[in-house]
């Protein structure tokens, strides 16, 4: 079967696109060589297309335009306390039947961290709390201790947390994000909701067989065009993971819906697979329609 055309899609990886898009980045600035600071952003040598000319005057209207054209229902947006007269406040405001919240966690911050995930929570209104071990200073391995405290509140408060894992794009470090990491801590953590982001590679097959042993692991894919999804993934989900894999794109930041949605009917996936992975799981996973 073709890819469905009629299911509300939700997004789990979108940004509004705004008048300036560097200051996305400045964290992760006192990591990075020399050679990588001059990119649009860090991970710009893996991408061809990067999306350009999509500065609008007023952000939430243009991201509601270019999910409108791709049937886009519902998009996770990252927010923070720095945001609260900004246009992502008030795309959760104007917007909630469109848009969900994130907030990054900071593993670093110690209980400080964890009261600034229950504040985001309680005033934010977030779904998910999303992590990227090797963008802290100093870098927090996926199963640190200093992490086991956030992780315990997402369980606490019933939201799943979505880390960066595998090699990450930016020319920093990744052995904090060994896909192998996660084992323990969802051992640790059997109530924690534990996604996935940012492909996995190149342990692919360990994320697969994790998936499996695992039933509170999921998997998205942010960050990668379609004709990039691991082979291993898709061959899971066909299999025995049509309820674990969720649909993440990676626009404005650097792929464009188009490219996405060009490539994205030619994956292989088989029938039963394309509502979970466009809608269903991620409803279920965070709680969309409750």
């Amino acid at each position: 079967m073709a890819m469905p055309t009629d299911i509300g899609i939700v997004d789990l990886m979108l940004d509004l696109p705004g008048t300036d898009q560097a200051h996305w980045y400045e964290f992760l600035k006192p990591q990075l060589r020399e050679e990588s600071k001059d990119y649009e952003f860090p991970a710009q040598y893996m991408f061809k297309d990067v999306p350009h000319d999509v500065a609008s005057a007023d952000p939430v209207a243009a991201a509601l335009h270019h999910m409108d054209r791709f049937g886009i229902e519902r998009a996770m947006i990252g927010v923070g306390f720095e945001d609260e007269r900004s246009h992502k406040l008030r795309a959760l405001r104007d917007h909630p039947d469109r848009f969900i919240g994130s907030f990054s966690v900071d593993p670093n911050a110690g209980l400080a961290g964890v009261r600034d995930l229950v504040k985001a929570h309680e005033t934010l209104g977030i779904k998910a709390a999303i992590a990227f071990p090797a963008g802290y200073l100093p870098q927090v391995p996926i199963d640190d201790k200093r992490f086991f405290p956030i992780y315990a509140k997402c369980v606490e408060l019933d939201l799943p947390i979505c880390v960066c894992a595998g090699i990450c794009g930016p020319r920093v470090p990744s052995a904090c994000q060994d896909v192998a990491l996660i084992d323990e801590v969802c051992w640790s953590f059997p109530e924690l909701k534990f996604v996935m982001r940012h492909g996995a590679e190149p342990w692919a097959d360990l994320a697969a067989k994790l998936l499996l042993k695992w039933p509170n692991l999921y998997y998205s894919t942010s960050a990668f065009a379609p004709r990039y999804y691991p082979q291993a993934i898709v061959d899971f989900a066909n299999t025995r993971g049509a309820d674990k894999v969720m649909y993440a794109g990676y626009f404005p930041m650097g792929l464009s819906l188009d490219v996405i949605f060009e490539q994205l009917p030619h994956v292989p996936f088989r029938d039963h697979v394309w509502p979970g992975f466009l809608r269903d799981n991620a409803a279920r996973v965070f709680q969309l329609d409750a």
